[in-house]
């Protein structure tokens, strides 16, 4: 069964191991969003310094330097498969302990304002990758949820802390499931939180999340709650890589 594959008894046949070479930054940023990554380019100096390889081709990794430090930045994957994978080649490609990842989350309560960033204390494991980390629980804690809030309500920015649900399924959402996890508090469900931070814990790194707040389950119907063509206040929206750049700043500065 899934929640029996954990294993810390006997060697990994795939190892990464971090390259004698990896370029020295002070956080890494990744984003799920094209159009943020096209904001990125066009408005920093980015400089290419390293490059994710898959069977979908290159995954390029820029340099930006902000207020004295240096920050990684990449558009990962969206799923906690391929971003989890993909974090694991930036800790052989960079030499970093810190990983702030965004993107969108759907919303499971109606009573959540639409603007406030999402601060997950919790993940519900509705996935396979993180079983492959750590021993099976429902949930993981997101270990640096209060850091993420304490920036949060420093920077004067809304937010909400609560659970999210992370599922490998979208489309399998059923109304049954929602109950149960909006019963059980979780304010958000999206596809990577729980596999990211099983593999930050499992090699020691550290990840620093939120999510913007995007289409509504707490309705009598499914609701995107954006028009057509709207970026502004969606997880495309560029102000949130302006947040995850000043809270990559927060951690190192710390």
């Amino acid at each position: 069964m899934i929640t029996n594959t954990f294993d810390n008894k006997t060697n990994a046949i795939i190892t990464p191991q971090r390259q004698a070479d990896a370029p020295k930054v002070d956080a890494c940023i990744q984003t799920f969003s094209w159009k943020i990554e096209e904001f990125v380019l066009a408005n920093f100096d980015c400089k290419k310094i390293a490059s994710i390889w898959s069977v979908t081709g290159e995954t390029p990794v820029y340099c930006i330097e902000y207020k004295g430090k240096r920050f990684a930045f990449f558009k990962t994957y969206v799923g906690a498969p391929a971003s989890v994978a993909n974090l694991e080649d930036a800790l052989q490609l960079l030499d970093t302990d810190k990983f702030i990842v965004f993107g969108g989350a759907g919303c499971l309560n109606k009573e959540i304002a639409r603007g406030k960033v999402m601060v997950p204390t919790a993940a519900y494991r509705d996935e396979g990758t993180s079983y492959h980390y750590a021993p099976a629980t429902d949930y993981i804690t997101v270990k640096n949820a209060d850091t993420v809030a304490n920036f949060m309500e420093e920077s004067g920015l809304p937010y909400v802390k609560g659970k999210t649900w992370t599922t490998d399924a979208f489309y399998r959402e059923t109304t049954g499931n929602f109950e149960k996890r909006k019963a059980d508090g979780c304010i958000s469900v999206e596809m990577e939180c729980a596999g990211l931070q099983a593999m930050c814990d499992f090699r020691g790194v550290n990840l620093y999340t939120f999510f913007t707040s995007g289409d509504l389950l707490d309705a009598p119907k499914w609701d995107m709650r954006k028009k057509e063509g709207q970026i502004v206040g969606t997880q495309h929206d560029a102000g949130h890589f302006d947040i995850a750049l000043e809270l990559a700043w927060y951690v190192v500065n710390q």
